[in-house]
């Protein structure tokens, strides 16, 4: 009797020690289900504006931060559209986005400037002689047909001390619809307006010389933040905690492609096979130092950026009143330093 006694015993040790070396596994699945879900929108196909994202999900910034995350591309609605409504708890977008969206009452707000100055510009064929904006008058501009692109060339036009009344008087304005800067340009196109960090790079790599008119370079209120992490004012106020956990795993993202550009290319390159590998590591090259910039702490942003900004929008009637600028972007997700 004893013996049996004995037998079951060890039995039961034996038991519990099986038991008590399963849950290791068990309790990683339990780590990964109780790791809150979220989903950030970008504004447009994987690039390196995005790099930072791509690399605090392949790090595990992310993941040692309670969080999984999902990166989607847009559909037929903007990132804008998805996170005001809740769809989404983050986005990417641009401040002239988030100044028209919030004064048509989208509660979206910038939560981290992506990169702090903006890249944008007018670019051109060389062989246009196109090197400054008095240059424009009587050539073909290609965009989108939008407002904002009228306002932009009127603003550097006089910049450069032109008078200006009807823009289109001034510049043939033509709508180019999908076709890219490079086969726009190739017919009747003499300039567009792109981003340098893209197809400024895309330019270099094609040896097809251009000249680019910085917007920033002619007029200080054009250099607006573009473009931007937003989330919804419900997320930033009822979940604070998830908004900021977000925020520092993205923050260690954007330092690790500003001190190690080549190894984040590789991560979006990992993400995005459909894009030209050659491509993201040129613009990543030229990305990385541009996204800090000269500021104190990547991602911050200046309150005077966001008032010159609203106003040259008000005076050009791209917006119908003002908004309360304070409270269209916020400094306080991001990491203390």
């Amino acid at each position: 009797m004893k013996f049996k006694i004995w037998i079951f015993c060890l039995l039961s040790v034996a038991l519990l020690a099986a038991c008590g070396s399963q849950p290791s596994a068990g309790s990683q699945s339990d780590q990964q289900q109780k790791k809150k879900k979220v989903t950030i929108m970008l504004d447009w196909v994987p690039n390196t504006n995005h790099t930072g994202l791509y690399v605090a999900k392949e790090k595990g910034y992310f993941s040692n931060a309670g969080l999984k995350v999902d990166i989607v591309t847009p559909g037929k609605s903007s990132a804008i559209k998805i996170v005001g409504a809740g769809k989404a708890e983050f986005g990417i977008s641009s401040e002239e986005y988030i100044t028209q969206a919030r004064v048509s009452g989208i509660p979206v707000i910038s939560i981290a400037a992506i990169l702090q100055h903006n890249t944008s510009g007018f670019a051109s064929p060389k062989k246009k002689h196109i090197t400054q904006p008095k240059d424009l008058i009587g050539k073909t501009y290609g965009g989108w047909g939008t407002p904002m692109e009228n306002a932009f060339i009127k603003t550097v036009l006089k910049a450069d001390g032109v008078k200006v009344g009807n823009v289109e008087d001034q510049v043939n304005i033509v709508n180019i619809g999908k076709a890219d800067f490079f086969t726009a340009t190739k017919r009747d196109i003499d300039f567009s307006w792109v981003y340098y960090g893209w197809t400024g790079v895309e330019a270099e790599l094609r040896d097809y010389p251009i000249n680019m008119i910085y917007l920033k370079d002619l007029s200080p209120v054009l250099d607006y933040y573009t473009p931007t992490i937003i989330t919804s004012e419900q997320m930033a106020a009822e979940h604070p905690e998830t908004v900021k956990k977000f925020m520092n795993a993205v923050s260690k993202g954007y330092r690790f492609a500003i001190d190690q550009p080549e190894e984040a290319a590789d991560i979006l390159i990992e993400a995005a096979p459909e894009s030209d590998p050659e491509l993201i590591r040129a613009s990543q090259k030229w990305m990385s130092p541009r996204y800090q910039a000269d500021a104190e702490q990547w991602g911050i942003q200046k309150q005077e950026v966001w008032t010159n900004f609203t106003d040259w929008m008000f005076d050009h009637k791209l917006i119908e009143k003002k908004m309360k600028v304070d409270e269209a972007f916020t400094n306080k997700f991001l990491p203390e330093k």
